[in-house]
């Protein structure tokens, strides 16, 4: 048979066991356009169904559509049974694995979640659905707070409107934090039997889950509520601040945390506050990118407002703005290194006051730690060594982050914060926002704001600074084509700075396995990392500046203007 008979064979027999009416359709049209001699037809077919999606440290995630190189209810039907057959097989004797599943607003996000509960629950699995569209953060507390061996949450984060995903935590030592090698591919593999096995059709699916009560949300809300560490009464002068949701599932949950914790609703973005799976209002749903804050700064100048707390579509991430004269806006965005500063700084100076200053944990527990991912800020080092903490870099994701032992505190510059790891062992965008009103809320009694926090940060422990190169790409040979030129001819000066030294962590370094990063070092102490990402076609560059010579205005100039030279001299590498 030829290639296109096979496509057409495979695109054929998906059809056939495929449940969704509309990825039916357009798949159908799709195998009738490529019959008709259609080459684009053709090539998007191959596309679909020459790969697959990979079931990874990060789960599945990738564009709603038909065939198994896309999200679908055919591979997550598979994906489901998978993860059903890896906990069955782990389960002690007489033991029956349970199963927390969430979901947010995202376009199928409910259908893919209830399709997960009936198939788990077919399985033999008790299953135990959210009763509700929630942040993935309530999914890892679910997983700890239930007992359950394992949570899923259907939710692509901040990626496309189209996209959606599968994202896997697991339970008892795990503590709810998400999976990593191997159990990536243990359960890869029972996908991929299921997947051989025959359609979904045949797969036994059972409507006796269990609907989560209540009670799981309320104790989310209570115990979030406590990283406020400010009693109602001494909350004070609150900033007035502008939230907004971008149209993703983080305003129901964070509004009840709010009031549990004694603080003033703050105005929202109306447009942008309920959850909405077109995005409409933005072009890209992820409060990194540019324009996604626009209407969130219009409302903050109009009504007056001096902090602007936005979340990501599913509320893991959080992203800070402050007033700033010299903006178009009349607002900056907080970079995720100067709020992982601030809340790293706030972490240890709680620490300092439960513990009288004492590092060591007593009985022989991990020594108290904080932690960032390796392409993060050394901001957060210089803290940890001021206050006698443990100190940990770690790969990107919070898979790693949260794993770190002794861990107080831990971030990644990609605007994910872990303020509160006896409660979610993840990154929280509702639990972080609590902690940095109450920071704000705090310093506004005595008149200062989060800017000046941020000068106290540098005059105490160095002035920091970051940039970042982020280019998306449609052909992924471009990225490590870049990759595989840096490596076979490496720099010598970037940016009129001479290189110290070039580490190559595809071999691993100290505590960390291996990864396809390059650590560039200069001769100026500066410090910059070069990755493709894990979760989007991107390249990208992180560039890590500071100086602790002479006063604040002084250090700041260096930094400014070493950074400005390095990126350009990146930009020159990479293009």
């Amino acid at each position: 048979m030829s290639a296109r008979g096979e496509l057409a064979t495979a695109a054929h027999a998906w059809i056939a066991q495929d449940p969704d009416e509309e990825t039916r359709a357009e798949l159908t049209a799709l195998v009738t356009a490529a019959e008709g001699g259609d080459e684009t037809a053709v090539a998007e077919l191959a596309d679909r169904f020459d790969g697959r999606l990979a079931f990874g440290t990060a789960g599945l995630r990738g564009a709603i559509a038909a065939g198994p190189n896309r999200m679908n209810r055919v591979l997550v039907a598979q994906a489901a049974r998978g993860l059903a057959d890896f906990l069955l097989e782990r389960a002690a004797p007489g033991e029956v694995p349970s199963v927390v599943v969430g979901y947010d607003g995202r376009k199928n996000s409910q259908v893919f979640a209830t399709d997960s509960a009936e198939l788990l629950a077919g399985a033999g699995v008790r299953a135990i659905l959210l009763p509700r569209l929630l942040p993935t953060p309530l999914v890892a507390f679910a997983v700890r707070h239930l007992g359950t061996s394992a949570g899923v949450m259907v939710t692509a984060s901040h990626n496309p409107p189209n996209d959606n995903g599968y994202k896997v935590y697991l339970g008892d030592a795990d503590e709810g934090s998400q999976i990593i090698a191997p159990v990536d591919s243990e359960i890869e593999a029972h996908i991929l039997r299921v997947a051989a096995a025959g359609p979904i059709s045949e797969l036994p699916r059972s409507s006796e889950y269990e609907l989560a009560p209540e009670s799981v949300f309320e104790a989310y809300v209570t115990q979030t509520a406590a990283v406020s560490w400010l009693p109602a009464a001494e909350i004070g002068a609150q900033p007035r601040v502008v939230y907004t949701a971008l149209h993703g599932v983080g305003w129901e949950t964070f509004s009840r945390v709010l009031g549990a914790a004694g603080y003033i609703e703050p105005d929202v973005v109306t447009a942008q506050i309920r959850p909405d799976a077109r995005f409409p209002t933005v072009a890209f749903p992820n409060p990194e990118e540019p324009g996604a804050l626009d209407l969130a700064y219009a409302a903050a100048c109009s009504g007056g407002a001096q902090l602007i707390i936005a979340n990501d579509p599913d509320a893991d991430r959080l992203a800070i703005a402050v007033p700033d004269k010299g903006a178009d806006s009349g607002f900056r965005r907080l970079t995720g290194n100067e709020v992982g500063a601030l809340l790293g700084w706030r972490a240890a100076e709680a620490h300092a006051a439960e513990r009288s200053g004492q590092a060591s944990a007593p009985n022989g527990m991990a020594r108290p730690t904080l932690a960032c991912s390796v392409v993060s800020s050394p901001a957060l080092a210089a803290v940890a060594r001021a206050y006698g903490l443990g100190f940990q870099e770690t790969l990107t994701g919070f898979k790693w982050v949260s794993r770190v032992p002794g861990l107080i505190f831990g971030y990644e510059e990609a605007l994910g914060y872990l303020v509160n790891p006896q409660t979610v062992r993840d990154k929280d965008g509702i639990s972080a926002a609590v902690a940095l009103l109450a920071l704000a809320s705090d310093l506004a009694v005595d008149g200062f704001t989060l800017d000046d926090q941020l000068d106290r940060f540098s005059e105490k422990f160095g002035h920091f600074g970051s940039a970042q190169i982020s280019l998306r790409v449609s052909d992924l040979t471009f990225i490590q084509t870049v990759m595989s030129r840096l490596r076979a001819a490496p720099p010598t000066t970037i940016g009129g700075i001479d290189v110290a030294a070039i580490d190559d962590l595809a071999a691993g370094s100290g505590d960390l396995p291996p990864s396809d990063i390059l650590r560039i070092r200069m001769d100026d102490g500066s410090r910059i990392m070069v990755r493709p990402s894990g979760t989007e076609p991107k390249l990208k560059v992180y560039i890590d500046v500071s100086s602790t010579s002479g006063r604040l205005e002084k250090r700041k100039k260096s930094v400014a203007l070493r950074l400005g030279a390095l990126e350009a001299g990146m930009r020159e590498l990479v293009s």
